[in-house]
């Protein structure tokens, strides 16, 4: 039986990091909005934090059940902006949701079985 998570758990600001190689480290910004856009930014770091690579997507998202998708619509590399190829298939793409709560947004892709995890931006820091 699928779980069903709140859509509007997923609006916010997220962020994840990760490194393939002992050289490279690559993190993910997701700006989620409420009315179903994305801005997701990835950054490619060497060992000295310099960056090798920004790629900035735009495009839309959902939330069905468990079923998190993105349709990627454009992106920006080098501040040059291009229109996504919309008949391509690598634009869209599909994630079970594995937990989503106020600080964790763990996902893995239907395809390549891939997770993902990202931990929620917190704007404002409150004193307890």
């Amino acid at each position: 039986m699928n779980k069903q998570f709140n859509r509007a758990m997923l609006i916010g600001r997220w962020y994840g990091g990760s490194s393939d190689i002992p050289d490279n480290c690559f993190s993910e910004y997701a700006e989620i909005a409420e009315d179903g856009s994305f801005e997701f930014t990835f950054i490619s770091l060497d060992e000295q934090g310099k960056e090798l690579e920004k790629i900035i997507e735009l495009g839309d998202w959902g939330l069905v059940g468990d079923i998190h998708f993105t349709i990627t619509k454009s992106e920006i590399v080098d501040n040059n902006h291009y229109a996504a190829d919309l008949a391509d298939e690598d634009n869209y793409h599909a994630y079970r949701v594995l937990q989503l709560n106020s600080q964790i947004f763990e996902y893995q892709h239907v395809i390549t079985k891939e997770v993902f995890i990202l931990r929620r931006v917190i704007d404002n820091i409150g004193h307890c």
